[in-house]
């Protein structure tokens, strides 16, 4: 049976409650896997959520921090969830996360130690920009155990050779210019001493924080963002519209490159980027499997790409033995607080892994491969994880009021899980304004219209994987294909 889900909103498009954004926070936390639901509490306040309670691994504070941000109606997220792991002995939890930063591609390389203590641990050592620190801190968060990161320890070389004041504003603003996950072109630029000052209108949490982000990727030591708000005007589609003006395929392929250079896994490979009306084709070699995908996710969040061709080859820097890259994936997929629980079978053949086992969510799936491809030696990863899935969802029925839609009868679950895709569509800040249709049959679900960026197109995909959905025909159309 076939059934187009309608979409109905019962909230005004202008004005969200705290109740409202509170439960739509909770209904996402309960739909998207990686979050202990019944152990984190949710509070709103003219916007701002504060979010207590307890997590057993530091990822699933971050993650529980990135949901909120993006729900339509945040204006900023204050976490405060304690981190409650289970005891690991010191000995070994500093072999787990020495053992991560060896086995990460990028990591491996870097001049950082780690000290450890009851849970806490302190990287200690020199890298040479904020992105190198910050995939150092993201090694270590995956690292099930860990309780704390000290972080006065691992120290930034800016080198002697420093950019001004003024250069550092320039770069900030052409960065966000080209971003496609930053909207406004309300937001001024100050820099003082390599101190950053931001102030202006963003229309989203999740885009502010973004805005930080940037700031920071340019060589900002300290960014003060007390000034740059969040409204809800500054998501208009006419907004959207501008950004996406048509842009010139070679300044395109500048401003691909230009990302390169603030991605430590991209920088030392410098990918070939040709761009024909906006299509990106990479070509090149990279020495690991993650290089490869970060150079793709580069280029697409670069405004005016509306689709990469990445050939980019994955050549290790030296040969590594099958049966040792197998081990050290199923040593990662063992230190990871999400999948560690569950029996995976992992083959290996010429630097190709194949995963296969069973795990409950859409979610575990992706976690598993993304875990594969971060360990050295791996080529390529074939993912053969089954998903223990249903289109029945596990909470209460209730659970699905927050605002989207309030259906009319008892709904058959085809309609139901039409239903909560919506639901999730209606409350998240990218999507909720876009032109998407759902269309389910035999919990088969199809997604047409049309998005602004691929960033928007994949989030689709994986909230109607979260909502239940056995499987996801993507056929959105980014609207940067035509040009707006």
């Amino acid at each position: 049976m076939q059934t187009l889900e309608t979409f109905a909103p019962f909230a005004t498009a202008d004005h969200l409650s705290d109740a409202d954004i509170t439960a739509a926070i909770e209904l996402f936390f309960m739909t998207k896997k990686g979050v202990p639901t019944h152990l984190i509490d949710v509070a709103a306040h003219d916007g701002i959520v504060k979010l207590t309670g307890i997590t057993d691994n530091l990822l699933a504070s971050e993650r529980a921090e990135e949901i909120a941000l993006a729900v339509r109606g945040v204006r900023g997220v204050v976490n405060e969830v304690i981190i409650s792991t289970p005891d690991v002995p010191n000995s070994e939890l500093y072999q787990a996360v020495t053992q991560a930063l060896a086995t990460d591609p990028a990591t491996t390389d870097y001049n950082v130690a780690c000290r450890v203590a009851e849970g806490v641990v302190t990287p200690t050592g020199v890298v040479q920009s904020w992105a190198e620190q910050q995939l150092v801190l993201r090694v270590l968060r995956g690292v099930r155990g860990v309780r704390r990161l000290v972080t006065d320890e691992l120290i930034i070389r800016w080198g002697e050779m420093q950019n001004s004041d003024e250069e550092i504003s320039a770069q900030i603003r052409e960065l966000l210019a080209w971003d496609i996950r930053v909207f406004s072109d309300q937001i001024v630029v100050r820099t003082n001493d390599r101190a950053v000052h931001l102030s202006g209108t963003v229309g989203t949490a999740a885009e502010r924080a973004q805005v930080v982000a940037v700031a920071y990727q340019a060589g900002a030591t300290r960014v003060d963002a007390l000034d740059l708000f969040v409204a809800y005007w500054a998501i208009s589609p006419e907004l959207r519209r501008e950004k996406f003006a048509q842009r010139a395929d070679a300044d395109i392929a500048q401003a691909v490159l230009d990302t390169f250079r603030y991605d430590p896994r991209v920088l030392s490979y410098q990918p070939v980027v040709v761009v024909h009306d906006g299509v990106v084709t990479l070509t090149g070699q990279v020495s690991s499997l993650r290089a490869k995908q970060s150079a793709e996710h580069d280029a697409r969040h670069v405004v005016g790409v509306w689709n990469v061709y990445n050939l980019l080859k994955v050549r290790t820097r030296w040969f590594t033995p099958d049966v040792e890259v197998r081990q050290a994936i199923l040593d990662a997929l063992a230190r990871d607080p999400y999948v560690s629980i569950f029996d995976f079978r992992v083959r290996v053949t010429n630097g190709r892994a194949h995963l296969d086992g069973l795990v409950n969510s859409h979610f575990e799936h992706a976690q598993a491969a993304e875990v594969a491809s971060g360990v050295s030696g791996v080529a390529e990863v074939e993912n053969n994880v089954r998903v223990l899935g249903s289109t029945a969802f596990a909470g209460p029925a209730a659970a699905w009021y927050p605002g989207a839609l309030r259906p009319t009868a008892r709904p058959n679950s085809d309609f139901a899980l039409a239903e909560r895709i919506r639901t999730l569509f209606f409350w998240s800040a990218s999507l909720h304004n876009q032109d998407v249709e759902v269309l389910v049959e035999n919990g088969r679900a199809t997604l047409t219209g049309t998005v602004d960026t691929w960033l928007d197109r994949e989030q689709a995909t994986f909230d109607a994987y979260e909502a239940g959905a056995l499987a996801v025909d993507n056929d959105l159309l980014v609207s940067t294909a035509s040009g707006l």
